[in-house]
């Protein structure tokens, strides 16, 4: 395996480890992915619309983990919340905080500025002041998006920085292959997913199987 398919299988193992404990969570991250997979074939095509309908599937994704996942000490791992939330390679809950406000914002900006200082013409209606929200929700996502990678350029390192930008791409394809049995589980009364404790990706066999209904 070469040293980037590890640190890929690296990230993807932790971020399954330490924040997707909760069946319901990957419910909804299976139920994300299938969004993002719509937001993904709209985003050359309609990018106003791709942007509204990826918030869409994100806002699903971080009520899963803002509600439902356990954030107190991870008996699991055997590590601490804390602990977790200071290596986390990715946005933790404080930076999706921030990002989330940002998200929020953007309406009531264009509300009060509806050009954004002559970037949009002035709208002619509803629709028109939706897309343009949907344009700028575009925007932050891809700035947040690169806004980490150029951190963990400059606090980590560059492949570790482009290693999270490909897996964050590619996430939805492989949530669906990871989380596809989850409902199953969640259906059958089972609220956190006890296979993580005997979980193993050092093989991708063991990694494909980990879901096996």
């Amino acid at each position: 395996m070469s040293r980037l398919s590890h640190m890929l299988r690296t990230q993807r193992f932790d971020d399954y480890r330490f924040y997707h404990q909760s069946t319901v969570n990957q419910t909804l991250h299976l139920v994300s992915a299938i969004i993002f997979l719509g937001c993904y074939a709209l985003l050359f095509r309609d990018p106003a619309l791709a942007g509204l309908v990826g918030w869409l599937a994100m806002l699903t994704r971080q009520i899963g983990h803002f509600f439902f996942e356990p954030n107190g000490y991870d008996a699991v791992n055997d590590v601490s919340n804390e602990y977790k939330e200071a290596v986390k390679v990715g946005y933790n809950q404080t930076r999706k905080i921030i990002l989330l406000l940002v998200w929020g914002s953007a309406p009531v900006v264009l509300h009060f500025y509806p050009t954004l200082f002559g970037l949009f013409d002035l709208p002619a209606g509803r629709l028109d002041f939706i897309r343009h929200v949907g344009a700028l929700w575009l925007a932050i996502g891809i700035s947040g998006g690169l806004a980490r990678m150029l951190q963990l350029f400059a606090t980590r390192n560059v492949a570790t920085g482009l290693v999270w930008v490909f897996k964050v791409l590619t996430d939805p394809f492989h949530n669906i292959a990871l989380y596809w049995s989850s409902p199953l589980k969640l259906m059958r009364g089972e609220l956190i997913d006890t296979s993580i404790a005997d979980a193993d990706w050092d093989d991708e066999d063991t990694e494909e199987a980990a879901h096996s209904a």
